[in-house]
């Protein structure tokens, strides 16, 4: 893998594996009633009137709930606080709440739902943004059908052109996708004594979901827990809230704890998505490959509400020349409302769906100038000191050449083509760019805590959630090398709004980062701390003392001189910390400062009988800077890839009038083990030279280069470029016969 750094048993590995460990969905409590929710009947229509009594009625009901029943502000929406927790007067898309019931079982409760009478008037329904974009359109809110816009332009485009000798336009569309993580939305919410209440829920962001339901809820944020960890997965879907205020609401009328855990079917209705776009770009080059202009127009399909929309855009805006330095560029964007379902936080956040469509031309454009694809890139490659994809000052790094030059000598793209009677191999590679954290002028804040427990713990305290990432295994290594002491010797505390600082949310890639960062910041003086009391307890210096496993040692002997027990037995130590993620000076909206690299090489395999595409083989190259956790490194790297695959080869969440297609995983395909090849990894941990920021997150640079290499693969193959996702197999046979490609006879 070439990470020298010996792995670990993940802290919540055997938890885990053996099903001991229990998540948020399976806990219970005394007296605790179970709520379901009522959606929208319709994708677009008018409430015309709600009519609960019969479900209230009904026996083994206990509460019952609209929007008349929301004490204070009826929106939740991380940023922008635009969809309804129950709707008042209008639903926007099927996965709309008009009404909640919390009941004795789930059986009544489900039952209840069918006697809530809601009579609605339909609306048209907008399910493309070209339909919402049209002057006559229906407007969804009141500012319009448009979201958010993203502009950046450099140089002279038109200029660039005329200078051109070949000039390539092509359009790219990308899928909706599912999440489909293992455990759907769920939780439970409980009352307190004064008031408030704490909510046991799978988020990646204790604190914003708290903040929110303050709102919703018109009280102090201190009167609300926010118990967050851990949960069987997310990839940015539980980034936003979902059940959490129904289930407080219905806990709030009823007095009892109320547990909402939604079904499949539920999740594919209500869940965010994978944000669908179509792109345009024309680029054009000289007769060697250097690259002189670029044009960029992304589309996107934000669904019925914001959530994190306008910074996905400007994410895809930010990487639509990826590492590449072009000297004329501009970059248009759009993000639209439709009535589909909503789109938003997807592991990569934009950067899959533009990486596809760059890294993809990029290759055509190779083929039309017959320059080798890898030598083009090398010919545009930014160097380490170049200013950032939107000319903004960045971390210096040459990740992106060291990707390149580690991926250009993988042995799959060195083998000759092989075939058979009906099937054709081929090989291709790519490589992409990802800034981690949210980028300038978006909050970004960070923080942790050391302190030594009443026990003679070394407790670690950060407000990150576990969503299936290994951040505790991230903790466990940063703690334990950086102060000295051994993983028995330490007690991590995550996710729980009333024990831990805030440390931002775990997502954007930022969390390793963050806690390596915390305690550079905390060692010192948490360590002057214990040495100080371990002085005055054993009367030698604290200059002579050292950290080690069971307590204080001497510097040089290295014999223990006190324990971490007897220096607790003084009293608590604590030392805690706040700060942001770094960002670049310049006031760029939404641009990175610190960026990791990574490049894929694929071998894919192409039935000429069915169409069918398996990808058989595959290696990465990542340069995210040292590494904490070498088995959750290749753990994020290799899941992200088989993410990328299912994106690539199977996977979209079809809508057809403002309805999904599938609803349920019986007709949504994922990968599955035989689908995703052994992988080789090579990380890159080395950084420039006065580097102070240390490791960068991979959760989500890993998913992003592996859907153009397949691509590439696949015209290697049989000559048929790909410009929509997922590749269709119907598709790639008509383009496979119109070339005229016959089986071996």
């Amino acid at each position: 893998m070439g990470i020298s750094k010996p792995s670990r048993i993940r802290p919540d590995g055997r938890g885990k594996v053996t099903g001991e460990l229990k998540y948020m969905t399976d806990l219970t409590f005394p007296g605790m009633l179970y709520g379901k929710i009522l959606r929208s009947a319709y994708p677009h229509a008018e409430i015309v009137s709600i009519c609960t009594k019969k479900a209230e009625e009904m026996e083994g009901v206990r509460a019952v709930v609209t929007h008349k029943d929301v004490p204070g502000l009826n929106r939740f929406g991380i940023v922008i606080p635009d969809q309804p927790v129950l709707c008042e007067d209008r639903v926007r898309y099927v996965g709309d709440a008009v009404a909640a019931v919390a009941a004795k079982t789930e059986d009544i409760a489900e039952a209840a739902l069918e006697l809530i009478h809601v009579v609605y008037r339909k609306l048209m329904v907008i399910d493309s943004p070209e339909k919402a974009l049209e002057p006559d359109a229906h407007m969804l809110h009141p500012d319009g059908n448009i979201l958010h816009r993203a502009f950046f332009s450099h140089g002279d485009v038109e200029a660039g052109f005329q200078s051109c000798h070949t000039i390539l336009e092509e359009t790219y569309e990308l899928p909706r996708q599912m999440h489909t993580y293992m455990e759907t939305e769920g939780g439970v919410a409980v009352p307190e004594r004064d008031g408030g209440f704490t909510m046991y829920a799978g988020t990646q962001h204790g604190y914003k979901d708290r903040f929110q339901l303050a709102r919703i809820f018109g009280i102090p944020e201190e009167k609300i827990r926010v118990v967050s960890s851990p949960m069987g997965g997310s990839f940015g879907g539980k980034d936003e809230l979902n059940i959490q205020p129904y289930a407080a609401l219905l806990a709030r009328k009823s007095g009892r704890p109320v547990k909402i855990h939604q079904t499949r079917q539920e999740s594919v209705r209500s869940g965010i998505k994978r944000h669908p776009m179509k792109i345009t770009i024309k680029t054009g080059a000289d007769q060697t490959g250097k690259l002189l202009a670029h044009d960029v127009k992304i589309i996107a399909d934000t669904g019925a509400y914001a959530t994190l929309g306008p910074a996905v855009l400007d994410f895809s805006a930010e990487h639509a020349a990826g590492p590449y330095r072009i000297p004329n560029i501009r970059t248009e964007g759009i993000s639209v409302f439709t009535n589909n379902g909503v789109a938003g936080e997807f592991r990569g956040f934009g950067g899959n769906q533009i990486t596809f469509a760059l890294e993809t031309h990029l290759d055509r454009l190779s083929s039309m100038l017959r320059i080798d694809p890898l030598e083009l890139r090398r010919k545009n490659i930014r160097k380490p000191h170049d200013p950032g994809p939107l000319e903004h000052r960045i971390a210096p790094t040459d990740g992106a050449a060291q990707v390149l030059n580690v991926i250009s000598a993988s042995p799959i793209l060195k083998r000759k083509h092989q075939t058979s009677r009906y099937k054709r191999r081929g090989v291709g590679a790519a490589i992409t760019m990802h800034g981690g954290g949210l980028g300038y002028g978006r909050m970004d804040a960070a923080g942790g805590r050391l302190s030594l427990s009443s026990g003679g713990k070394i407790t670690a305290s950060f407000g990150f959630e576990e969503c299936g990432q290994g951040i505790l295994a991230a903790i466990e290594h940063i703690v334990t090398e950086e102060l000295g002491c051994a993983a028995e010797e330490i007690s991590i505390i995550i996710g729980d709004t009333a024990k831990v600082p805030k440390s931002g949310s775990s997502t954007a890639s930022r969390g390793t980062s963050m806690v390596w960062h915390a305690i550079q910041r905390l060692k010192k003086p948490f360590l002057a701390q214990l040495k100080k009391r371990a002085a005055e307890w054993s009367g030698c210096s604290a200059e002579n003392l050292t950290l080690g496993s069971a307590g204080l040692r001497d510097l040089y002997t290295k014999e223990l001189v006190v324990t971490y027990r007897e220096l607790a037995e003084k009293g608590p130590l604590t030392e805690e910390t706040a700060f942001d993620f770094p960002t670049t000076p310049d006031p760029v909206v939404g641009g990175h400062f610190l960026y990791s690299f990574g490049a894929a090489a694929v071998e894919v395999e192409v039935d000429l009988l069915t169409g069918d595409v398996r990808v058989i083989d595959c290696e990465h190259a990542i340069a995210a800077g040292p590494v904490v956790s070498p088995q959750g490194y290749l753990g994020q790297i290799e899941g992200g890839a088989a993410m990328a695959l299912g994106y690539t080869l199977m996977e979209e969440a079809k809508m057809t009038d403002g309805r999904y297609a599938a609803e349920n995983l019986d007709q949504y395909v994922i990968p599955g083990i035989k689908d995703v090849p052994a992988m080789k990894l090579t990380a890159i941990e080395e950084l420039m030279d006065g580097d102070p920021y240390g490791p960068r997150g991979v959760g989500e640079i890993g998913t992003i280069a592996i859907t153009p290499a397949i691509v590439k693969a696949v015209h290697d193959a049989v000559g048929c470029w790909v410009n929509k996702l997922p590749i269709s197999r119907e598709e790639l046979l008509d383009a496979i016969d119109r070339k005229g490609i016959k089986q071996w006879t």
